[in-house]
Parts: structure tokens; sequence; C-alpha cells
């Protein structure tokens, strides 16, 4: 599986992470689609601290530590919003919709 994003195809390994980061808007948008997800101020903000936890780390967070830093910036978040927002599993597909590569193990560190 591969997105298309502004006429560039992006690699993909088999269950459709990007092999390299990707940090522009519209590969959120193709990938989202792409999972059936409408996105919402709260997907964005969620994508956001993604990203920058990546970039800081050099690999995604797993749902425990997600659910702390992303209780910061957006109080009452629980686990059942983030299901909400990612209801396949937030730190497996959170990761997904904001481009970066493929968690490790059970979703990160």
């Amino acid at each position: 599986m591969a997105y298309v994003v502004n006429d560039i195809e992006l690699e993909t390994d088999e269950q459709g992470y990007l092999l390299e980061p990707d940090y522009s808007d519209d590969v959120v948008r193709v990938i989202a689609a792409a999972e059936n997800i409408e996105l919402t101020d709260a997907h964005w903000k969620v994508v956001a601290w993604l990203r920058d936890e990546f970039r800081e780390h050099g690999h995604t967070p797993n749902f425990r530590n997600m659910l702390k830093g992303v209780g910061a910036i957006l109080p009452g978040c629980d686990s059942k919003g983030l299901y909400d927002l990612f209801p396949i599993g937030p730190a497996k597909q959170g990761c997904k919709v904001a481009g970066l590569p493929q968690p490790l193990g059970k979703g990160g560190y």
C-alpha cells in the first residue's frame, strides 16, 4: 500500500505506515481519509503532539505515555476519548495518521 500526496507516491510498509516520517498536513489528510477518520481540532492536536514526541525521542510513545501526554494538551481526554479519535488504537493508528513510521513493539517506548 502506498499513499499519493501531491502527485508523489510515499513508500509504506505492508501495514500502511510510512517508512520515513512526513510532517506535511497533506499527508495527515490523505492517511486519515484512507483510515476513514474525519479530522477535528482534537485530531490535529494529537498529531502535533505525536510528531513532537517522535522528533524529540526518535520513536513514538506507548498508549500509557500517550494518554498522559495528551491529557496535558486536551484536558479531560481519557482513554475512551483517544479511542473515539483513533478507534483502531490510538498509539498505532494515531502514529499512522500523523505520518510517522510504525511504532516499536506494542506502541513505542
